[in-house]
């Protein structure tokens, strides 16, 4: 397995440059990013899903991986609120806590997954990530939502979101053994690619709205601590524990050790940008978190692979 930092370069560029594509489009085009964050919440992140669990088969086993990942990331997300809520400003602890429930486990991990794992790690891989994302448009909405709404209207909030309605449907369909035509699954196709670029994008649109002013040394330390110190640490513990309670296969093992070193998630740029709470902020943090990826990821998965005595 090449865990040297080259190996990462590629996703890793392939990213910068959406970035940058997004920067250009901002200062030259004049295109508003609030749009596009409101068009990937409601519209390509529940399709995106949608597709991936249609495609992706789900049985009991794969499930109940899912709802492990959301009620794991979901505690640390609430864990971190409440012990932020009187270090930081309302906002700033909103997307602190939302921050530390995700990762960049789509745009940035996806890529980085395909490269490391096998098909089988794989597909272990996505059903965790769909835990993920289901946390960011259910919890972790809400969580950011009350930094700047009352709480009736962030439940209000969450009760729109049509990516939880997706998820639903596609479990249903499931249940059902209902096919859809495959006209209709190939033209689902287009999202997985528009969600990465577009969620990148952002980022850099975003970015091209930043001054000086909303650089936050205390938030940014904190956003890179949570990433690249609290989230490694838990899916350490979480692997070891696993080990202890029984066999754990190596595809699982490394599948939660690469969730666990990711950068920060662009979609806290997207729910910033959607709800109106520090997105400049929050675009800086996440362009730092993953600035650091190549050389983080290749020097903490050779030391937990160690620590767990896992190999592929």
């Amino acid at each position: 397995m090449d865990l040297a930092p080259s190996a990462l370069m590629g996703p890793l560029l392939m990213l910068l440059g959406f970035v940058g594509l997004g920067w250009i489009a901002a200062q030259r085009l004049k295109i508003d990013p609030r749009p596009i964050a409101t068009l990937l919440v409601y519209l390509i992140a529940p399709l995106t899903i949608f597709r991936a669990l249609m495609n992706g088969g789900p049985t009991a086993e794969y499930l109940l991986l899912t709802l492990a990942l959301f009620i794991l990331v979901s505690t640390m997300a609430l864990a971190v609120r409440w012990f932020t809520q009187h270090r930081f400003g309302p906002q700033e602890g909103a997307l602190l806590a939302f921050s530390s429930g995700t990762g960049n486990t789509g745009y940035f991990g996806l890529p980085v997954a395909l490269i490391l794992l096998p098909p089988e790690g794989v597909t272990l891989y996505l059903f965790c990530m769909l835990g993920i994302n289901l946390y960011e448009f259910t919890v972790g909405f809400y969580l950011s939502a009350r930094g700047h709404f009352s709480m009736r209207q962030s439940l209000i909030k969450i009760a729109r979101l049509p990516l939880v309605y997706a998820f639903l449907s596609a479990l249903l369909l499931s249940a059902l053994n209902v096919t859809l035509p495959s006209a209709l699954m190939n033209s689902l196709d287009v999202f997985p690619a528009t969600y990465t670029l577009l969620g990148m994008m952002i980022i850099g649109m975003t970015l091209s709205q930043v001054t000086l002013d909303a650089w936050d040394s205390r938030f940014v330390a904190t956003c890179v601590g949570l990433r690249y110190l609290l989230w490694p640490l838990v899916m350490l513990i979480a692997v070891l524990l696993l080990q202890a309670l029984g066999p754990l296969t190596p595809e699982l093992g490394m599948a939660l050790l690469l969730l666990g070193v990711v950068p920060m998630a662009s979609n806290v740029v997207v729910v910033a940008m959607e709800l109106g709470i520090q997105p400049q902020k929050g675009a800086l943090a996440v362009l730092t978190t993953t600035l650091l990826a190549p050389l983080l990821i290749p020097l903490y998965l050779h030391l937990m692979l160690r620590l767990t005595g896992l190999g592929l």
